[in-house]
């Protein structure tokens, strides 16, 4: 393979998701650090960056498509060191009213897709004796959120996956680490997917925390910020196995659930919905 143009302190990452949001504030910050940066999205044309990124078409559901961005990338830099994993979809909804299909639709990008584009790398990140994988989990993996079941269910089995995988490869000089981010101002909540018909009663439970979701996510939070985390991580030759980027009662969460008996938590939820 050709060795990589960019300055030897670099780093060649690949980050999926990478035309808004999250994704797109990684490839920015990572390139402006120094790393060569190749973001992908399914529609790239006409998101050509301006800056020292590059922009790779690729669907996370369609296996030949995820190989046909990864051979791209290392065609051009030779190596993948950083793989990110960040593209993902978000739902709401109750889970009785979510049908299989959509379901699947969900895990087929948020846990499925992760798992297609580690299997494209991990060979060249073996034969490299090195690399590193961030899968971008969430929060919400931690809990079982109301009328977001499937979202904290599909974030909860990346993380067991991750962790699985971490222990798998690091005889080979790999690392695997999980990011959980809070919430951020990003388009997720408009892309969510939701079932066609909410059923008559499952609806005020729903449409109350759907109010209370709406009014949090005011409070976003730059994008950037995990960016600037995520650089710190590749910089650190240690990294963590897990990074929890939130705040206020999202954070507070965490150590609740790990502590307050499991029917305590569970009122405490529901209180916050309602």
């Amino acid at each position: 393979m050709a060795e990589p143009t960019a300055p030897s302190f670099s780093k060649v990452v690949l980050i999926t998701g990478g035309t808004s949001g999250l994704g797109r504030s990684m490839c920015e910050r990572l390139a402006a650090t120094g790393h060569r940066v190749y973001g992908t999205g399914r529609q790239v044309k006409g998101l050509e960056p301006q800056n020292a990124f590059t922009m790779v078409g690729m669907d996370v559901t369609d296996a030949a498509s995820v190989q046909r961005a990864v051979d791209a990338v290392l065609a051009d830099a030779g190596r993948i060191d950083v793989l990110i994993n960040n593209a993902g979809l978000g739902i709401q909804g109750p889970v009785e009213d979510i049908d299989p299909e959509l379901a699947h639709r969900l895990m087929d990008t948020n846990v499925y897709g992760p798992h297609r584009v580690m299997r494209a790398v991990l060979p060249t990140m073996r034969a490299q004796r090195s690399g590193l994988i961030i899968n971008i989990s969430s929060i919400a993996a931690n809990f079982g959120l109301p009328y977001r079941g499937f979202y904290s269910a599909s974030k909860a089995a990346l993380d067991r996956l991750s962790e699985a995988l971490s222990t798998e490869v690091a005889r080979f000089g790999i690392q695997v680490v999980t990011v959980q981010p809070g919430e951020f101002n990003t388009n997720i909540a408009s892309a969510r997917l939701r079932p066609e018909v909410i059923s008559e009663a499952n609806k005020p439970g729903y449409e109350k925390a759907m109010a209370v979701l709406g009014g949090s996510m005011h409070y976003s939070r730059d994008p950037d910020e995990l960016a600037r985390v995520v650089a710190r991580i590749i910089a650190d030759p240690t990294p963590r196995s897990v990074y929890r980027v939130a705040e206020g009662v999202q954070k507070l969460s965490v150590l609740l659930k790990k502590v307050l008996p499991g029917r305590m938590f569970e009122r405490m939820v529901r209180k916050h919905y309602e």
